[in-house]
């Protein structure tokens, strides 16, 4: 089993991409993962925020377009998406949350591989 983690630690992977879950859920196939916000709005550097909320979690959209908020989903075991998923008290509580993605090599070791 990979290992555990807290609500904050699973919330600094979500930042980085990763998708995260909770050991104990019932549900196969369930997990939560990051859906970028859109601005057309973002410095060279990518180091301002946006209400609040760093650019390094937008992608840049189109000229004209309405800022889209970085927001969090979850698939469900039905394989439906809940859009804007909500964490419960006891998963802001709890101690099992995993990385799905902890053993995966990052980007540019798995391009030297390829």
């Amino acid at each position: 089993m990979k290992n555990t983690l807290n609500f904050g630690q699973a919330l600094e992977a979500l930042k980085k991409g990763h998708c995260i879950a909770r050991a104990g859920w019932n549900g196969k196939g369930m997990f939560v993962y990051l859906n970028k916000g859109s601005s057309e709005f973002l410095s060279p550097g990518r180091t301002e925020t946006i209400e609040g909320v760093s650019e390094t979690l937008f992608e840049l959209g189109n000229t004209g377009t309405v800022t889209r908020l970085p927001n969090l989903n979850m698939r469900a075991a039905t394989g439906s998406t809940v859009t804007g998923w909500l964490a419960s008290q006891t998963d802001l509580l709890a101690e099992d949350w995993i990385d799905l993605d902890a053993d995966a090599a990052p980007p540019s070791e798995a391009a030297e591989s390829a």
